[in-house]
């Protein structure tokens, strides 16, 4: 492994220049059972190191204890990094295993002024809603975030998980930076309205899970059978029971170019995704999540890999064939809405 910093990308027509992978960052303290802080540390810091500039969080991950995690190292290098975190789901005090879509104004002017304060920061670099509330106007809502960017809050803006319809509405608003959704080998519902949308109006996308949760790297088979109790991908129906089996079957392909490679899997998978921004002509910055260094390193390395065309008609089928839903309620998703 060299230290050849990655490439950049503008995030958008109007966003920041970052490297063209990010880091995914739920995972060093929420959602994927135990962590080793210490280890999430070191990969922070290697990603930096390998031009890794694009940090991304949430509010809801952890209630707030990802974004604590993470404010140490955005200190201390916040000239470096580009941080971006999220609002939109509201965790009752009564019950903090639920989640509540708010995107009224009241719940982000709280949200906002909450991840300020548990990030550390005088302003967040990429400011995203996390879902949409379908019972509010995202004119609203994309209005209410326009007003933390006149206010020096937020400087840029992003959505998650929305429909072309819905980001067409919001970049009347405010110029839209980048929008978040799912894009893997195995998610691909994204590529039929939302890419072309995105690429038309000069809005970055920002690809999470681009390794279908680790299941397309072979660091699990079936969720029920190799996660950890409090492993929230034992409720995802593609990674548990005949879904997972029918779904591992899928892999050859990928396993077969990597070899070809002298890569990993996951490489190639990440390599896949990080094409679609020739492919599709736009800015694709996909944010995988790891806790390791030595992941951080194999998943930069995807950056210097090139896929042939024979290599990418060879993958292309896979994504029709996936076995269940990448959620088990897809409401919540722009292919739900579409």
């Amino acid at each position: 492994m060299t230290d050849t910093r990655i490439p950049t990308a503008r995030l958008g027509a109007q966003g920041p220049e970052v490297g063209v992978q990010g880091l995914g960052c739920m995972g060093m303290s929420f959602g994927y059972g135990p962590t080793d802080t210490d280890q999430a540390r070191a990969a922070l810091d290697r990603a930096l190191e390998l031009g890794v500039t694009l940090y991304d969080t949430a509010d809801a991950y952890g209630a707030g204890e990802n974004e604590r995690f993470l404010a140490p190292f955005f200190r201390a290098h916040r000239d470096e990094v580009v941080i971006a975190t999220k609002f939109a789901l509201s965790i009752p005090k009564d019950d903090p295993t639920r989640r509540i879509i708010r995107n009224d104004s009241p719940y982000i002017r709280e949200a906002v002024e909450g991840s300020l304060q548990r990030l550390g920061v005088e302003a967040i670099d990429l400011y995203y809603m996390h879902r949409r509330d379908v019972n509010v106007p995202i004119e609203e809502t994309v209005g209410t975030m326009a007003e933390l960017v006149r206010e020096g809050k937020v400087k840029y803006l992003g959505l998650s998980e929305v429909t072309a319809e819905e980001l067409r509405a919001a970049h009347a608003v405010h110029p839209i930076a980048a929008v978040q959704s799912e894009w893997s080998l195995f998610s691909r519902d994204i590529e039929a309205h939302v890419v072309p949308a995105a690429r038309e109006l000069g809005v970055a996308l920002v690809p999470y899970s681009p390794l279908g949760r680790g299941f397309l790297t072979g660091a699990f088979a079936n969720a029920d059978k190799d996660l950890s109790s409090d492993d929230f991908r034992r409720q995802q129906p593609r990674f548990t029971g005949d879904n997972a089996a029918a779904n591992a079957a899928l892999l050859k392909p990928l396993h077969t170019i990597a070899a070809a490679h002298d890569a990993s899997a996951a490489q190639i998978a990440l390599a896949w995704v990080q094409q679609r921004a020739t492919v599709d002509s736009l800015s694709v910055i996909p944010i995988p999540g790891t806790r390791k260094a030595s992941r951080v390193e194999e998943n930069v390395g995807a950056t210097r890999i090139t896929l042939t065309e024979d290599e990418l008609a060879q993958l292309e089928p896979i994504a029709g064939k996936v076995a269940g839903e990448r959620y088990a309620d897809m409401a919540f998703t722009s292919a739900g809405r579409e």
